[in-house]
């Protein structure tokens, strides 16, 4: 009888034990920063190579699109990898610098920032061959999380984050990249929901809201970046106190009194600055990169700004650029013309959410493209004048030389516009934003990202250039 009794209470006593116990569950937080200098080896600086190492400089950067997006910046790495330098015994992948990566293109770009070659022996299978949105939906139907997502601060994003840490990423984390020592430099980018500004993973990122960054799950920053709205929730991160000693760079001064002269650098250093307001911005919360920038070029114009790259292109280590931009936007089709009647709400909330994400892509890559070309151009003209000075004058005067001028600008913008097969264009173009496509689109994107990269005109004239 009384062990009926002990039956009868202790079982439900255990089922609302465990209910509180689930619904107290808390996304992973990131950790406080307890030095100034903590982050140092998660910076680009920290990822220097020999002088010589950077005459040629490569930056690659993967698109957002599922994975669709995925499989197509797959191919370009699976092409870089097998073209031969002339005349050097590496590949041009031996040469990448940078990786900057949104959305579907940084599970590619992280895995292979994080386990360099293994990414073609494995990673079809690891990630692009799987039914990533079958598994998160088996993931929501399973009753133990039903108690987790009962809590608020735990959400579909985190069982999305941590399928991707113990299936594809094995939870490799930001020190596991900085322990490496070898580029390329991973830049992963995520939307900051508050200002809608872009928000990177880095070391200088991480400092402006007094956090390790080497702690952080790569896992996690990869969800943060692939969080697309209305499907999935935001990832968020603690903004802490800063640690002894911090203060405002001597950069960021600067920029925040160039609002007439450089609105790009002030907009840049505004939205850094603002975490230092603790209490206004005790937490930020991120959601998919590409809704700030799609193709991750930003990453790299910010870098320039904050002298990263410009101090290598100044002091002449740079001799040849070679930007390559991996586009994997699509079309889908759609009827919104066909019909009188307006679309319904979701449809214009989707629309709402993409409709920039693709229109102003283009525009990013003809930015960059000025930002360098303005430096050479810049050189020639010195150049012209020079040469006029040698003809006319007998002084034999010499005009300064700009810090960079003569380095050598190619971009490489790929994307299914550029296919020569009409029928093979529309149809990876209709292909959807999922985490889940057929084997056989898989090998057709792959297919078709290897032949644009050879193919290209702006690739082939950086071959000659070797020659």
């Amino acid at each position: 009888m009384k062990k009926y009794r002990l039956n009868k209470y202790l079982y439900p006593a255990l089922i609302i034990t465990l209910f509180f116990l689930c619904s107290c569950a808390h996304y992973q937080k990131n950790l406080p920063q307890t030095d100034i200098h903590q982050n140092e080896p998660y910076t680009f600086d920290a990822f220097n190579q020999p002088r010589d190492a950077d005459e040629t400089f490569v930056i690659l950067t993967f698109s957002g699109g599922g994975t669709r997006a995925a499989a197509f910046s797959y191919g370009v790495l699976e092409e870089m990898k097998n073209t031969q330098l002339p005349g050097l015994n590496k590949t041009i992948l031996d040469e990448a610098d940078i990786i900057s990566t949104v959305s579907g293109g940084s599970f590619t770009g992280a895995y292979y920032a994080l386990f360099g070659p293994r990414i073609f022996t494995d990673f079809k299978e690891k990630f692009l061959y799987r039914n990533i949105q079958k598994e998160l939906a088996l993931s929501l139907m399973n009753p133990a999380n039903w108690l987790r997502l009962s809590s608020p601060y735990f959400s579909r994003i985190d069982l999305a984050a941590e399928l991707y840490d113990t299936t594809i990423f094995e939870a490799g984390t930001f020190k596991s990249l900085a322990d490496r020592k070898k580029r390329p430099f991973l830049i992963i980018n995520a939307t900051s929901l508050y200002q809608g500004s872009r928000f990177e993973f880095t070391g200088e990122q991480f400092n402006y809201i007094g956090s390790d960054i080497l702690s952080y799950p790569i896992a996690r920053a990869v969800a943060a970046s692939s969080a697309f709205p209305f499907l999935l929730s935001p990832i968020s991160l603690i903004n802490y106190p800063y640690p002894d000693e911090y203060k405002m760079t001597d950069a960021d001064k600067m920029a925040l009194k160039d609002y007439w002269n450089n609105k790009s650098r002030y907009y840049n250093a505004f939205n850094n600055t603002m975490y230092a307001d603790k209490k206004g911005h005790s937490y930020l919360h991120l959601m998919d990169g590409g809704l700030a920038d799609n193709i991750g070029l930003r990453a790299v114009n910010d870098l320039y700004l904050r002298g990263g790259i410009r101090k290598k292109i100044n002091s002449g280590e740079i001799k040849r650029l070679l930007v390559i931009v991996v586009n994997a936007k699509n079309e889908p089709q759609e009827t919104l013309d066909k019909n009188e009647s307006p679309p319904g709400l979701s449809t214009v909330a989707l629309k709402t959410a993409t409709v920039s994400m693709d229109n102003y892509s283009f525009e990013t890559v003809e930015s960059i493209k000025k930002l360098f070309a303005d430096r050479i151009e810049a050189q020639m003209n010195l150049d012209g004048c020079q040469q006029k000075l040698d003809e006319h004058c007998k002084d034999g005067y010499k005009l300064p030389a700009l810090a960079g001028g003569k380095m050598k600008l190619y971009v490489v913008d790929i994307s299914f516009d550029n296919l020569p097969d009409n029928d093979e264009k529309n149809f990876l173009k209709h292909l959807p934003t999922t985490f889940h496509l057929e084997k056989n689109e898989v090998e057709r994107l792959i297919s078709a990202g290897r032949l644009l990269f050879k193919g290209h005109p702006e690739f082939k004239a950086f071959m000659d250039e070797f020659k």
